[in-house]
């Protein structure tokens, strides 16, 4: 019977996934900026929990009692498991998985950033100058 330190655990368990409390008692766990999975707080131990699934899976999770459309992002095929006892836990930790690579799948992968060498800088800098008639001066 997983409860929210147990899950908190396990979704941040997985590479570049980060935490942050919104919507008021909401958990969000995110990967690249994307929300990966939801956890209700307000709720007690046993939490409500959010997740993305499989496009073939998700009419059969919607099946399971405790298990419905998520609110607001249901049509993207994200479910709310109305506690975190709805599936035992092998289950739940491999829904909370294949969320994470659904959602990691398909992030924007952040470009590295590269810094400019001083020519490369002093070149950019002039070329504003003269686009505003001031590299005469």
């Amino acid at each position: 019977m997983p409860d929210a330190d147990s899950l908190r655990e396990l979704c941040l368990s997985f590479p570049g996934a980060t935490e942050n409390l919104q919507w008021g008692e909401s958990l969000c766990f995110k990967v690249r900026g994307k929300i990966f999975a939801i956890v209700d707080l307000s709720e007690g131990n046993l939490c409500p929990i959010t997740l993305k699934c499989a496009p073939e899976q998700f009419h059969e999770l919607l099946e399971i009692e405790g298990i419905s459309q998520a609110p607001y992002v249901g049509r993207y095929r994200w479910v709310l498991l109305e506690t975190s006892n709805v599936l035992p836990s092998t289950e739940l930790e491999a829904l909370i998985r294949q969320s994470y690579d659904l959602v990691v799948a398909k992030a924007p992968k952040k470009k590295a950033v590269r810094k400019k060498t001083p020519s490369e800088r002093r070149a950019g800098k002039a070329k504003i100058l003269n686009r505003r008639g001031r590299g005469d001066r």
